[in-house]
This record gives structure tokens, C-alpha cells and sequence, in this order.
């Protein structure tokens, strides 16, 4: 019987339930109401949770809420996806709710997790019921109910059997779930977090027997790499512990930025992250100790490094000249799209959006190099908005967001863009502009399931309008030409289409043809996005 949590026993059930989400997150993914193959739930929930367990997997802690809190940090910055936004506001909420503690009494749980369950809902906007939102505020009441149990493992067992109550009620809350016969997936992946957590409570700590290898091959970019072609040769990242909060690092950010590249430095508190190659780290380090005490200090020699085995992922562009006034990131998937794209004035394109949703940190990376004073994030995918509005709270410049759900939509808002405008300009002009197109999608169904009264088969082909799904057809033609159909209306003048890796210049140009021969009084483009998992996004104005 536990009756308090050390930091040794939190750090185990965060492992143990890293793990198991790990393990069931394809079953995850199976619950999805949703059948086109997106970012799923339980990749996206997967991706954030690893991202603490890795960060704090080869740490010691000396308390439970140091341990709290180093998830906290971990899980907001590797966020992805609307499912691990949400889930990376309940451990932010757990981690206030622990602040300060050596241990956590059932008492103190209790009452984080209420406060995990309140941070959730307020970050945000519309909360929908019938989803993760439901099942962590049934175990935040259940909890609180039960803060005097007399262990650990009496409330674990209270608030996981109310927990398992709602996810059994969320289709009742939803229709697309009763209707597909699912439960809620997001709040599935939280549970399966949570009996993580309660089998290392339990001395049963899930394992991964048969955990995937993280090596990468090289690419033939990077094989091609001459070591001597790398000007600032070691990799510094070290943190820095303040010794005085109110201390800012601006001064030592200024002193040791023109000694290297690709430097990051992130103030959170009374912690710092440093980042940068340079070929004196030691100046580096001198600077630093003076800001405060330095832990997990880490100095590679790249070109050492680069001669035996390659980087797992490429560094970022470096930031050259001065800072800009304003800069546009965006969001793309296919070599095409992110051609328009930077056609139109786009600095950086963060290549992901359809079956991989990238984190609030990439977002943040992309903000850091794109080196500008405002920046404007088009994330083009309604399951990316939640994870760039996340990545204002943490940018060091101005970083506005709009709610681009589509990369139509992203692409007519650059169409709008106005270089030396300011970023209140360019925010009104932009939002204005993406009301104007009407946005559609056609790709194909991953399982069979039943929609708003479409009996869904797998293999058949899904014509979506800003981001639904308006017809079902086991026709690709088919579905292509009754979408434009109900797209086109009598004031239509500009038709669209991007067609993706699947489909041939030969025969989008035919479709091209077809639709000008209909629609006389449109101008008809064509165009090869590239873009995997849809074979066309098709825009109508």
C-alpha cells in the first residue's frame, strides 16, 4: 500500500506509462471516428508522452515535483496534434498542482489532477464533451472525491473505474461515435497513460520487449556532406540553472552569438536550454556560469561524429543577415505545395501536415530560424492549430496564427500577403481572405465505418469539403467530378487543383480539360503538388 509518491516511484510510472501507450497506440489509432490516414490520435498522444519519457528517462530527481515538471516542459514542447496538445495541458496542470513537493500525498494528487483537468479545458476554446476533455474531468471529480482515501492506490483505483465510466458514456455525448461504435479515442490514450502509471504503482511496470531502433539511415545529402565543409565544429547544449530568476538571458544570448550557428537559447523560469555549434565552447561555458550553474552539459565534435555516423536529423538552415520585420511559416506536405508556397513569400515550410502532425517545438524551431521580429504560422491542418497556438506562448518574437484548416486555405492566404505590411495587417487581410475559398480533398478510406449516415468502406475514395466528408465513392473519376459539382456555384470564377504523388500529369491534365469544357465561364489551373495521402486538394473562387 503506497502512501506517497517519491521522485523515484513518479519517474517509473511516467516510464511505465510511456510504454504503454506505446504499445496500444495502434488500437488508439483504430478508434479514430475519422477514416482518412491522418495524423491518428494515438501516434500523435505516443509522440508527445515519448518525448517526456525520453527527457527525463537518464535523469535523477530529488523530488516528485521536479519530476512533474521536467514532463511538463517536455510534453508542451513535443506536442502534436490537437489529442497531445490537450494531453500536454493535463500534465501541465498536474505539475502546478505538484509545485513544491517532495512527495505526493493522496491528498496532493488529488488535487493536481483537478488542476490538470481545469488547465485542460481552459487552454481550450470550444471544449467538446465525448472526448479526452470528459474522461480526465469524471477522474478529476472521482479524485477530489476520494482525496482522503488512505493510499495511492485506493485512489488510482477510484478515479481509473470513473475514468472507464465516461470513456464507456462518450458516445452517448457524441454522435460520430455511437455511430461508428467506437469509444473516444483521445481519451482511451489517456487512460492506457494512466494504467501505466498504476502497473508501476502496482510493481508491474510495462516494458517494451521489443522496442523499434531509433538508427536512420543517411541520406544521400547527408552522406554527401564534406566534414571539413562544417565551419562551427562542436555541438554545446548545456542548461543553465539561474541564480537569480529575475535574471534575464539576454546578455549572455548577445556575448556568445557571434561565436557560432544555429543557437538556441529558451528562458523558462529559472531554467535556460542552450544550443549552439561553435568552435570555442569553452568561451561558451564561461559566459554561461556566469548567468548561473550549468547541468547536462553536452559538447560533441561534429566533424569527429560526421566521419563515423550520421546525424539523425539534418541541421536546421542557419539565420543569415539581420533580423526581418516579418516573416510567414507554413505547413506543407509535397514538394509542389511547398513550391507555391514559397512562391508566394513563405521564409520556411515545415514539412508534415497529413499522417504527421509536427510538435509545438518544430514549430518553434521554425520560428527561431526563419529570424524575424512578428511571424505569421499558416498550419493548413485543423490538428495542427492547437500546437502552433501553443508555440505563441513560448516564442521569444510575436507570433500570430491563422486558422488555416486546409492548404487551400493556407495558399489563398498568402495570395494576400503583403510583404511590408505590418502583422496586424497582414493577420485582418489574411483572415479575410481564407473566408473567400472553398476548400475540398479527395482521398481514400482506411476502415470501414458509417459517417453522418455514409456507409464508409475501406479502399473506397472520400470527397472531402473543408475538411468533411461530402461523398463516398468506390469511383476515383466519380468522386472527383460530383465534388467540383457541388463546389461550383454561379459565382465560381477560378478552379484549382493540386494533384498528389498517386496521380498522373497525364490524367490530372485530362480532368483539367474536362472541367473547362463544363465550366466555360471559370479559368481552370492545374498544378502537381506532390502531396502523399490525397490525390487532390482542389480550391474553388
Amino acid at each position: 500500500m503506497t502512501k506517497a509518491i517519491n521522485a523515484a516511484l513518479l519517474k517509473n510510472m511516467i516510464l511505465s506509462a510511456a510504454n504503454k501507450l506505446n504499445e496500444n497506440k495502434a488500437y488508439v489509432d483504430s478508434l479514430n471516428v475519422f477514416p482518412v490516414p491522418d495524423g491518428d490520435t494515438g501516434t500523435n498522444m505516443a509522440l508527445t508522452f515519448t518525448s517526456a519519457a525520453k527527457d527525463i528517462s537518464t535523469k535523477e530527481f530529488s523530488s516528485a515535483s521536479d519530476v512533474a515538471a521536467a514532463v511538463a516542459k517536455a510534453t508542451l514542447r513535443g506536442a502534436r496534434g490537437n489529442s497531445g496538445v490537450i494531453l500536454s495541458q493535463i500534465f501541465r496542470g498536474l505539475s502546478l498542482g505538484m509545485a513544491g513537493k517532495d512527495e505526493i500525498s493522496v491528498s496532493d494528487l488529488a488535487h493536481a489532477i483537478q488542476k490538470g483537468c481545469d488547465t485542460a479545458y481552459s487552454a481550450v476554446m470550444k471544449p467538446t464533451e465525448g472526448t479526452i476533455l470528459t474522461v480526465i474531468r469524471f477522474m478529476a471529480k472521482a479524485a477530489v472525491e476520494n482525496a482522503e482515501a488512505e493510499s495511492i492506490d485506493a485512489l488510482f483505483t477510484a478515479f481509473m473505474a470513473e475514468g472507464n465510466y465516461a470513456l464507456d458514456q462518450t458516445p452517448e455525448m457524441l454522435p460520430q461515435l455511437k455511430q461508428a461504435g467506437v469509444v473516444d479515442a483521445g481519451g482511451k490514450g489517456l487512460l492506457f497513460i494512466f494504467e501505466g502509471m498504476q502497473a508501476a504503482l502496482d510493481g508491474k511496470s510495462v516494458t517494451l520487449s521489443d522496442a523499434p531502433a531509433t538508427a536512420q539511415t543517411a541520406s544521400a545529402a547527408q552522406q554527401a556532406i564534406d566534414p571539413d565543409d562544417i565551419e562551427f565544429g562542436y555541438c554545446t547544449e548545456f542548461i543553465i540553472e539561474k541564480y537569480n530568476e529575475k535574471d534575464t538571458a539576454e546578455a549572455f544570448r548577445a556575448k556568445i552569438a557571434p561565436t557560432g550557428d544555429c543557437l538556441l537559447v529558451i528562458e523558462e523560469g529559472e531554467i535556460v536550454k542552450v544550443h549552439i555549434h561553435t568552435n570555442n565552447p569553452g568561451f561558451v561555458l564561461e559566459q554561461a556560469v556566469k548567468l548561473g550553474q550549468l547541468i547536462n552539459i553536452k559538447i560533441d565534435n561534429m566533424r569527429y561524429q560526421h566521419s563515423n555516423i550520421i546525424a539523425e536529423a539534418e541541421p536546421a538552415p542557419k539565420a543569415k543577415g539581420p533580423m526581418k520585420e516579418l516573416a510567414v511559416i507554413s505547413v506543407s506536405a509535397g514538394e509542389g505545395i511547398a513550391e507555391v508556397f514559397t512562391e508566394l513569400g513563405v521564409s520556411y515550410v515545415i514539412r508534415g501536415g497529413q499522417t504527421m502532425n509536427p510538435s509545438t517545438d518544430d514549430i518553434l524551431a521554425a520560428v527561431e530560424e526563419v529570424n524575424a521580429k512578428n511571424v505569421i504560422v499558416l498550419p493548413n491542418n485543423k490538428n495542427i492549430i492547437l500546437a502552433a497556438e501553443q508555440a505563441v506562448e513560448l516564442a521569444e518574437v510575436n507570433v500570430a496564427v491563422i486558422p488555416t484548416k486546409t492548404i487551400p486555405q493556407g495558399i489563398t492566404a498568402m495570395t494576400s500577403f503583403l510583404p511590408e505590411g505590418t502583422l496586424e495587417d497582414n493577420v485582418e487581410a489574411m483572415n479575410e481572405a481564407i473566408t473567400l475559398v472553398k476548400s475540398g480533398s479527395i482521398t481514400h478510406a482506411v476502415r470501414n465505418t458509417s459517417i453522418d449516415d455514409k456507409e464508409i468502406h475501406e479502399g473506397d475514395y472520400l470527397g472531402m469539403r473543408e475538411g468533411k466528408i461530402a461523398l463516398v465513392n468506390p469511383d476515383l473519376g466519380e468522386t472527383f467530378t460530383a465534388l467540383i459539382d457541388e463546389m461550383v456555384d454561379e459565382d465560381s470564377e477560378i478552379i484549382t487543383i493540386y494533384y498528389g504523388e498517386d496521380v498522373s500529369e497525364e490524367d490530372a491534365n485530362a480532368l483539367c480539360e474536362s472541367l473547362e469544357e463544363k465550366y466555360p465561364d471559370c479559368d481552370v489551373y492545374v498544378r502537381c503538388g506532390g502531396q502523399p495521402v490525397y490525390y487532390f486538394f482542389l480550391a474553388v473562387e
